[in-house]
């Protein structure tokens, strides 16, 4: 459950103590946006956008289970984010690796699917966070707070339609996933993998590193 901050003095000492005890909580933060969502508003009535976007949020979200996770949404981008003790704790697809492929398969149905007009094309940001609260600012809500959810939205600006773009950080939790399955380096999705790029990101005092992932 979030922790809720509000004082209504500016000066308090008990918001700074309580500040000061909330744990940091890690967990892995995806954005995933729905490309073209706007552009189809203009072009179709309800029945025509209305369908196709419950569509692919039930292809991205129900079918993979995500829905418990959805932190919030601004238009047709989601924000989800698992803690790491609720990743371990499912009864399956338990981690990073698997919660890679599961992604990857979702994006890869939608853009292979022989009916091209049932679904919208997507696309992903995800990063492995250590720095991030269980906090929120507003009563009755769940949020995530930190520097490390700021970065996942800076990550979503290298990424387009089918593509996922994963940090470092998330890359090299899923190779850690390999090596204790015993599986390769290049099993399933991570065959088509890229390189790494290192950016500059606004606001961001050091470095990123991070890969792409294209859909094939």
């Amino acid at each position: 459950m979030a922790h809720y901050i509000h004082d209504k003095d500016p000066k308090s000492e008990a918001l700074i103590r309580a500040l000061e005890n909330i744990p940091r909580c890690p967990g892995t933060c995806f954005f995933m946006d729905i490309n073209r969502s706007t552009d189809i508003k203009y072009m179709g009535g309800l029945t025509d956008w209305g369908r196709k976007l419950n569509n692919t949020f039930n292809n991205l979200l129900y079918a993979n289970h995500f829905q418990h996770n959805i932190v919030k949404g601004i238009g047709d981008e989601m924000m989800l984010f698992i803690p790491d003790e609720e990743l371990v704790n499912k009864p399956s697809n338990n981690n990073y690796f698997a919660l890679l492929e599961d992604i990857y398969a979702s994006i890869f149905l939608i853009r292979h699917h022989p009916d091209p007009d049932l679904f919208l094309n997507c696309k992903v940001a995800i990063h492995y966070c250590t720095e991030v609260y269980n906090i929120t600012f507003f009563e009755g809500a769940n949020d995530y707070y930190g520097s490390d959810i700021d970065l996942t939205a800076r990550l979503m600006t290298k990424s387009v339609e089918n593509r996922i773009v994963l940090s470092e950080k998330f890359y090299i939790k899923v190779k850690n996933d390999l090596v204790n399955l015993e599986l390769e380096s290049d099993t399933g999705c991570l065959q088509w993998v890229s390189a790494r790029f290192i950016e500059n990101f606004k606001g961001v005092p050091t470095s990123t590193e991070f890969r792409v992932l294209d859909v094939q």
